[in-house]
């Protein structure tokens, strides 16, 4: 049931100057039923679209955008590798579906860990996609933000407490300029799930009393390492296996299922959790620092708990879903279908492509001045994972309070180049490793 989003020198950069001179940037510078009405009207206001991140989820959204309303074009790319970059760019080129929508010339491709920098600065672009290993997306969210332009940003929204302050922070900036994000959680743009969710939020079925969701699933993809690859190269191809780009499945897959939950909550988030995890079956040191289970509960401030499981592990039993319990009657949902059962008895399939649907609601938005920021809402769920990663890795009980307001984890490099500087991954020992 897997429905995972996967995915040339350039100079270095400090954290500091990352975020610097992100600012000085802006300062420089299938069709769904959905479809609104206004759409039909000639002439829709033209979206130039920038991708940032050209990996396997960073192509599938350029096509989903492109897919998703009249008038959108894909016209610049950028990515830290030129080969991803070049694959991505010829893919969509082939795409027949795509003819006249992507229009990427030679001089609108940018290479590097700096290449961000060069799309935003194009004035014409006016909406960009953030598709890059989770570590960056706060940074770059940020830049977007100062740049002016409107933004599809996948989850999660970053990796460590420092970083996901700053998603924060750049989405309320993003509310005062007028300009719209949309988070890659598609289940909040999903038929069944909306359909289904609305009975929880209107009280049909009483109060929430408990949650359980899970992801579940099988391991995913690795790169044998070139013979001339750096460090930072090896750990940027492998971005999954590393926590500074990643944040461990839990964050970087699992946010899916606990943003599901929070939204139960009417968006509310837990106030402490606790939990276990391990690398039981991904032990090599290929494998990089990120653990292949865990097992949390998270608890919000009404004593409502919400289980959750996440697993990578071959030849196991896969089950990626939600069940939201409540006083009287229950929310049983996956990506397929959803039905609630109890003082309500419904059920809802063949919701239209969400992947797509998300990116008409964006431009939907766009185009007719729509409120639409889900920025610190994804934020927020991405902060929860992030959690249960700490509660997990270390043994102890985590508490909201502790991530939001006094955690100084930190876990990008100081320096970004293509050398063997960056910090070689530690595996967490839990009852040993510390709370920071």
């Amino acid at each position: 049931m897997s429905e995972e989003r996967k995915e040339s020198p350039a100079t270095g950069v400090s954290r500091r100057g990352f975020i610097r001179n992100s600012a000085a940037v802006g300062a420089a510078a299938a069709m769904t039923k959905h479809i609104p009405a206004s759409f039909a009207k000639s002439g829709p206001e033209e979206i130039r679209v920038g991708l940032i991140g050209c990996g396997g989820r960073g192509t599938g959204a350029a096509g989903n955008t492109m897919s998703s309303a009249e008038n959108v074009h894909v016209v610049a790319m950028a990515d830290a590798f030129e080969d991803r970059l070049a694959s991505s760019r010829d893919n969509l080129n082939k795409d027949e579906s795509l003819k006249g929508k992507f229009l990427v010339e030679d001089d609108r491709c940018f290479v590097g860990f700096d290449a961000y920098k060069e799309l935003l600065a194009l004035d014409d672009v006016n909406m960009v996609i953030l598709a890059t290993p989770p570590g960056f997306r706060p940074y770059h969210l940020a830049a977007a933000v100062e740049a002016g332009k409107h933004i599809f940003a996948e989850k999660p929204f970053g990796v460590d407490p420092t970083a996901i302050r700053l998603a924060i922070d750049a989405s309320r900036k993003a509310d005062e300029k007028g300009l719209k994000i949309v988070g890659g959680t598609q289940r909040r743009h999903q038929d069944h799930y909306l359909a289904a969710m609305k009975h929880v939020h209107n009280g049909d079925l009483g109060k929430v009393i408990s949650m359980n969701v899970y992801w579940n699933g099988s391991p995913l993809w690795y790169h044998r390492p070139g013979p001339d690859w750096s460090e930072m190269e090896n750990q940027m191809r492998n971005w999954y296996y590393y926590n500074w780009l990643c944040g461990d499945h839990i964050v970087e897959q699992h946010v899916h299922n606990l943003d599901v939950g929070n939204w139960a909550m009417m968006d509310k988030t837990p106030v402490r959790c606790w939990g276990m995890g391990g690398r039981q079956l991904r032990t090599d040191p290929r494998f990089g620092e990120i653990f292949d289970h865990f097992a949390i509960e998270f608890e919000y401030d009404d004593g409502t708990v919400m289980t959750s499981q996440c697993r990578q592990m071959k030849n196991c039993k896969n089950d990626v879903r939600e069940a939201i319990f409540c006083q009287n009657g229950t929310l049983y949902a996956d990506s397929n279908s959803a039905k609630v059962v109890g003082a309500v008895e419904k059920e809802w399939k063949d919701s239209p492509n969400p992947y797509v649907q998300e990116h008409t609601d964006l431009i939907d938005a766009i185009r007719n001045d729509k409120p639409l920021n889900e920025g610190e809402r994804v934020a927020n769920s991405t902060m929860c994972a992030i959690m249960g990663r700490l509660a997990a890795y270390t043994g102890k009980e985590v508490t909201w309070d502790f991530v939001m307001n006094e955690s100084k984890l930190d876990l990008m490099p100081k320096e970004l180049a293509w050398n063997d500087n960056v910090p070689k991954p530690e595996v967490a020992t839990p009852g040993e490793t510390e709370l920071v």
